[in-house]
């Protein structure tokens, strides 16, 4: 997963896997996040004034199947170096 915030721009993308091209996208809230799909399966996340819209991630999350924690710690790893790429290896969970 990597993750960029343009500071500039006051906005967060997050691609989930790797594309040549988006073949449609969702919008999750009107003004604030979409969900861009590549070979039928979500690819990238973007979301604008990310700080005050982490929020919108659970929605994500919730309605594509996808991991709301790593979401969330790609999103806030991002905020905390703007303007740079920033790849995010998420394992499976450990055991207890």
């Amino acid at each position: 997963m990597r993750a960029d915030y343009d500071s500039e721009a006051d906005a967060l993308d997050i691609e989930l896997v790797r594309f040549k091209r988006l073949e449609g996208q969702d919008s999750v809230d009107d003004t604030y996040c979409q969900v861009g799909f590549s070979g039928g399966v979500p690819a990238s996340i973007e979301l604008l004034v990310p700080a005050e819209h982490l929020d919108l991630l659970d929605v994500v999350a919730g309605r594509y199947e996808l991991d709301r924690v790593a979401l969330l710690a790609a999103a806030q790893a991002a905020l905390a170096a703007p303007d740079r790429v920033v790849d995010l290896e998420v394992g499976a969970r450990v055991a207890a």
